[in-house]
């Protein structure tokens, strides 16, 4: 808007004055006041949209238009590759009088004289209004409780399974919970703003059990006569094992090493095949299970050594698993209690 220069406007400010003050100078200056009474003063503007020299009526469609419309568009609400819309025009009211009255207020409210030299010099007497919205809290609470139905996840241990005779990891995955307090800031900011698009907020929690906790597992595979052992999911070592013959077949299923025993004293399990076996045989060479031994949870099964090498790679034993001892002594080694043992065919 184009300003007069600072001679002109001291002289027209004593002009008014004058007018002003001398006989009907008041009754004037009440009727210019009058007939400006709903004219928006010099420097007002709402949410940053300039209303200076519009009629109250022109200004609160300006603003509804420039304001309250792109204000009350959707708004987007992202995580990764996901998106939810928020219906803004659902949640907020936008008071375009109250922010109009705003923007006029210092004007209407100073003194006529202060008016007539206002205008008069054109000299910015408006305000800068704020956006004057109302936000439905319980509205926004209640919509980032339904994503947070569709986000919200428990962590995911990661586990071990066996496909035929390959063990599988099932790998852990963090669990997902929408951080309702700080979402809800977000929106409110990008609301009164006027942003269309806001990242979600979502805690993760870790899995108590990664893949780096699994640890070593063991599949035996009875066909293949062979033992392999994995460690974090990965194959590290393969050793060959005697498995049970068809009368007295190894136990396949799921099972776990329940106790380690270094250099084992072999016990008479009372089976007809043991008759005439002593009640016990202590370390030594001819213990049947050698120098090391690996119960499982399978009553009467382990994995131990033998002195018999010639039976590794055959169906030889009484259920048990039998290795070299060179190859039980490694494995002893590599292998806690907890362990798991699969047993495949």
């Amino acid at each position: 808007m184009h300003r007069a220069s600072t001679p002109v406007r001291a002289l027209a400010l004593v002009a008014a004055m004058l007018l002003f003050f001398t006989a009907g100078g008041g009754a004037l200056a009440v009727a210019d006041d009058y007939l400006s009474r709903e004219v928006l003063p010099t420097g007002a503007e709402v949410a940053g949209v300039d209303v200076a020299g519009l009629s109250r009526e022109a200004a609160r469609e300006l603003i509804a238009r420039e304001v309250a419309e792109p204000l009350a568009e959707p708004l987007e609400v992202v995580y990764g590759d996901r998106t939810f819309t928020l219906d803004a025009a659902t949640l907020i009211t936008v008071d375009v009088e109250a922010m109009v009255d705003a923007a006029f207020e210092p004007h209407a409210l100073a003194a006529l004289p202060r008016r007539v030299v206002d205008r008069t010099l054109d000299r910015p007497s408006g305000a800068r209004a704020d956006v004057a919205l109302a936000l439905d809290e319980a509205g926004v609470a209640a919509w980032i409780d339904d994503v947070a139905v569709s986000v919200d996840t428990e962590p995911v241990d990661a586990t071990m399974t066996v496909d035929v005779n390959r063990l599988v990891v099932v790998p852990s995955e963090a669990g997902e919970s929408v951080d309702r307090q700080a979402t809800a800031e977000r929106l409110r900011a990008a609301l009164f703003a006027g942003e269309k698009r806001v990242e979600l907020a979502v805690d993760l929690t870790a899995p108590a059990v990664t893949e780096s906790d699994l640890g070593p597992a063991i599949i035996v595979d009875l066909s293949e006569r062979r033992l392999y052992l994995y460690d974090e999911g990965d194959l590290f070592k393969t050793y060959g094992v005697a498995v049970g013959t068809p009368s007295h077949p190894t136990p396949r299923g799921d099972f776990e090493i329940t106790l380690k025993r270094y250099m084992p004293t072999w016990s008479n399990p009372g089976s007809a095949w043991a008759a005439d076996m002593p009640k016990t045989i202590g370390p030594g060479p001819s213990n049947p299970l050698g120098t090391r031994a690996l119960n499982i949870n399978s009553p009467g099964i382990r994995i131990h050594g033998t002195s018999a090498d010639y039976s590794i790679g055959t169906a030889a034993s009484h259920g048990c698993m039998r290795m070299h001892r060179w190859d039980i002594e490694d494995l002893y080694e590599r292998v806690e209690v907890g362990t798991p043992v699969y047993i495949v065919r």
